[in-house]
């Protein structure tokens, strides 16, 4: 998966592409140092260019929600369609998250 982060005025951009899996943990974490260590208000997660994601790939935004939540921001996952929105409606994300 390549990742290509965007930071202005208290919003944290993240645009993801490819596919999403436990492989990309790592590079995920990254993500979650900055959502607790950045200045932000908002973050944003990209997932249109995304095309697949595993079970491990949902754990990691459930990471993502819970620091979101620890650290009294707000997060959206934007653009999820196909196989991706497949997954994210088994497993009832519309519950989690704001989904747009």
């Amino acid at each position: 998966m390549e990742i290509v982060e965007q930071q202005q005025q208290g919003k944290l951009d993240v645009m993801l592409s490819g596919l999403f899996t436990f492989n990309d943990h790592p590079d995920f974490r990254r993500i979650l140092q900055k959502i607790e260590d950045q200045d932000v208000e908002q973050i944003v997660f990209h997932m249109d260019k995304v095309e697949f994601v595993d079970s491990a790939a949902l754990g990691m935004l459930l990471l993502a929600l819970d620091a979101v939540e620890k650290n009294q921001k707000r997060l959206l996952i934007q653009g999820a369609t196909g196989q991706v929105k497949k997954m994210f409606d088994l497993a009832r994300f519309h519950t989690l998250f704001s989904l747009g």
